[in-house]
């Protein structure tokens, strides 16, 4: 007996609202208290990561304290648990840095390694990120356009591509979920990192979605007279082992050893890519065939009224 997939899609609608809703929720709080967790790349200032090679490591708000006595601005401060100090500031240039690194030393520790110092001006920071939604939005136009040319065969080509960019929304809206959730209990930031993990997300999602339409498009041309939700649930189901087999072998073992080991500093970005690349395989199993489903049998239409639901729906 076949897995019955298309047929619960709107169970696999509610799990991804659940997933979904509340980070969105907690993001846009966020951005209402202008408490968005944004790194220096997008709102401009300088990171300064050390690591005391002597010493007890001190509690954030200690640093923070001391920091802001010594006249430093917008001071955040992370420690990792290995003896290392993430401290952000306003820009600083290399007389107020060094000054920084000194103040430390005499402070906290006299034993001090430099692991990074970075800054990044404000204007550049929006500049990146105006760059890459606009990155966005034309990939997706491109992907819509593409396949649409190339699925021109079968009727109503234009809603696979459009079905697809659905999904991958989908996918994004999951990443900045779970980023949400991150910054509130871990501290995350929205960084070039994070910015590359969604980019990735993107194009590993558009490119799985891909696949299960053209096995759809393959099998409508053999299996003409079977009903479309039937016919979408086959193909959903021939690809199943496929996504999987290829998301788990190829991308997920290796995210997750570098999540676990991989250190501090790629361990956010890991589980980022992680989560997002399991949205990817999720929402072209589960979520992208039934949304073309839903439109094809336009159940909108009944949503609001379950006394006319179609019978074959």
């Amino acid at each position: 007996m076949q897995i019955n997939i298309i047929g619960k899609r709107y169970l696999f609608f509610l799990i991804s609202a659940i997933i979904i809703i509340p980070g969105l929720i907690l993001l846009a709080y966020e951005a209402s208290t202008e408490q968005l967790p944004l790194a220096i790349d997008f709102t401009g200032g300088s990171l300064t990561e050390v690591k005391l090679d002597s010493g007890d490591l001190p509690l954030p708000a200690e640093v923070v304290s001391f920091l802001e006595n010594q006249g430093y601005e917008d001071v955040k401060v992370q420690t990792t648990g290995e003896g290392t100090l993430v401290i952000r500031t306003v820009a600083l240039d290399e007389t107020q840095q060094g000054s920084l690194i000194r103040s430390l030393q005499d402070e906290f520790a006299a034993d001090l390694t430099i692991l990074r110092i970075e800054s990044v001006g404000a204007t550049i920071g929006r500049e990146v990120a105006i760059r890459a939604a606009e990155a966005v939005a034309v990939a997706a136009v491109i992907v819509v356009l593409f396949i649409t040319f190339a699925f021109r065969g079968i009727p109503h080509a234009f809603r696979y591509g459009v079905c697809a960019i659905l999904a991958m929304i989908h996918d994004v809206a999951v990443v900045l979920s779970v980023t949400a959730i991150g910054s509130w209990f871990f501290g995350w930031q929205i960084d070039a990192l994070f910015l590359t993990a969604l980019l990735t997300v993107i194009g590993f999602s558009v490119q799985d979605k891909i696949v299960v339409f053209d096995r759809i498009r393959e099998n409508r041309n053999i299996y003409k007279r079977l009903p479309f939700e039937t016919l979408v649930n086959h193909s959903v189901v021939q690809t199943l082992q496929r996504s999987i087999n290829t998301q788990l072998m190829t991308v997920e073992f290796m995210l997750l050893s570098l999540a676990l080991f991989g250190g501090v500093t790629l361990r956010e970005f890991a589980v980022i890519l992680l989560i997002g690349l399991l949205s990817g395989t999720y929402s072209s199993i589960f979520i992208a065939s039934s949304t073309l489903v839903v439109w094809e049998n336009r159940e909108w239409t009944w949503w609001f009224n379950r006394k006319q639901k179609p019978a074959a729906a």
